[in-house]
């Protein structure tokens, strides 16, 4: 039998590994679901470059496509907890349907277009828009920009477009659109609460939207690891969608209660570090 380090077998030695990975994606899935709920976004700013981080220093992840399978598995994630946000706040009346109405046609327009693109981008290009994208949402919720008072939503035409926007953009840096929707909403003087309900419903379509487009467009991949499910990784996704379902009704009735500015402040701070780590990571070709 061969033997590693402290005596212990390699197969032992693999298997302790791999429950550490499993115990790192619940850690990971607990936190981005109760900030899902919280400020109403999908989690995808804080899965993103943890899972590519996680990927990139494992075994068997081709370097090339460690931040396509981030970007698809955590759109997969988004898809469940968006739901889990998505009840826990239309029990508290907070989703406003005739916007979700409205908006979801661009909304899958916008996100299929988005996963097309995606996949031919390479890693570093990627990378480097999604680090620039997290800036702006990060600098957006430390500023707390405020609408002015006589600002109303566009006409279905103006939804239809922002909506193919946020799709798009969505499917590009793997979020559920709350990055962009709960701004937009409130930039047209829809109560925040109201802004973050009705962005945890927009959550869903563009998630479903995203994860089919990178599961087709990553079928078949040869370099990709086992159990991959186009780009997206089966294993991480187990266990991130129960952890975060867990979390992410309580993030979402506590958004109810308890002025988010500081909160939003501080996830600001955090989105820096974790995009400005995988950033890092991918560009001088470390985990």
């Amino acid at each position: 039998m061969t033997v590693g380090r402290g005596g212990e077998s390699w197969p032992m030695q693999m298997r302790r590994a791999k429950l550490l990975w499993w115990l790192s994606y619940v850690a990971l899935g607990l936190f981005t679901g109760f900030f899902a709920g919280m400020l109403g976004i999908g989690g995808g700013l804080v899965m993103v470059p943890a899972l590519t981080m996680m990927f990139a220093a494992q075994a068997g992840f081709p370097s090339a496509e460690v931040l396509h399978l981030a970007l698809g598995t955590a759109m997969a994630a988004i898809l469940f907890t968006s739901l889990a946000s998505l009840r826990a706040h239309h029990q508290h009346g907070a989703v406003l349907w005739k916007i979700v109405a409205q908006i979801t046609p661009g909304i899958l327009v916008g996100t299929l277009l988005g996963t097309l693109f995606a996949a031919s981008v390479p890693a570093k290009p990627l990378a480097v828009f999604f680090t620039a994208f997290v800036c702006c949402v990060a600098v957006q919720m430390i500023l707390n920009l405020k609408p002015k008072a006589a600002r109303e939503l566009p006409g279905a035409g103006g939804v239809f477009a922002v909506g193919s926007g946020i799709g798009a953009v969505s499917a590009l840096v793997a979020i559920g659109g709350g990055a962009m929707t709960v701004p937009f909403l409130t930039w047209c003087n829809v109560r925040v609460q109201h802004a973050i309900g009705t962005s945890a419903a927009v959550g869903f379509p563009i998630a479903l939207g995203g994860s089919l487009g990178y599961i087709f467009n990553g079928w078949g991949h040869a370099e990709l690891p086992p159990w991959s499910l186009g780009y997206v990784y089966l294993p991480a996704l187990i266990w991130l969608v129960p952890a975060s379902m867990l979390t992410a009704p309580l993030g979402a009735r506590l958004a109810h209660r308890l002025p988010v500015a500081t909160l939003k402040r501080v996830f600001a701070g955090v989105l820096i570090l974790l995009a400005a780590k995988m950033l890092w990571g991918l560009l001088v070709g470390k985990g």
